[in-house]
């Protein structure tokens, strides 16, 4: 990951180990795989239990911009608790007041395309479907919304936000 550079002073002489330090690994480090976590399922209600499903995460950290994507997929014993669900991004987000959106996809009986919000100063990532097939507003993802989930279903989310740090 990046790390804040060096302030360079003047007249000094900058050797070669410094420059690779400043220049060649912070820009190698932008290419280096993508750190593996495993994001916290919460619910407003009833927490879920993800029994023998997967839950992964997987983040770039760059300065202060966090690239993430997470992966759920459910199994036979997954249960679904109640309320609207969440999940942990790996960094505070930063306090600018805004609200950082990026991409949601529920595939269970069908496929539902939504969104995902982390807030200013959180970590909590919520996510919203249609509420129905036939009510398009959205609403947060639950155990019976936006269909009633079971073993298999699978969701994505994509999102990229400013950390506070």
């Amino acid at each position: 990951m990046t790390f804040a550079p060096k302030t360079f002073l003047v007249g000094e002489v900058v050797s070669a180990a410094t420059l690779n330090t400043e220049i060649r690994d912070q820009f190698n480090s932008m290419f280096d795989p993508w750190t593996t976590y495993t994001p916290a399922w919460t619910s407003s209600g009833t927490n879920p239990s993800l029994g023998s499903g997967t839950l992964t995460g997987r983040y770039m950290k760059i300065g202060r911009t966090v690239h993430l994507g997470i992966l759920l997929v459910a199994a036979a014993n997954t249960t679904w608790g109640s309320g609207a669900y969440s999940f942990a991004a790996p960094a505070l987000s930063a306090t600018t007041g805004v609200a950082w959106v990026g991409g949601a996809r529920l595939s269970g009986t069908a496929t539902w395309i939504g969104q995902c919000n982390l807030s200013a100063n959180t970590t909590l990532i919520n996510v919203a479907f249609p509420a129905s097939a036939t009510d398009t507003r959205a609403s947060n993802m639950q155990a019976s919304s936006p269909e009633t989930h079971a073993a298999t279903t699978s969701l994505r989310l994509t999102l990229t936000y400013q950390s506070a740090t």
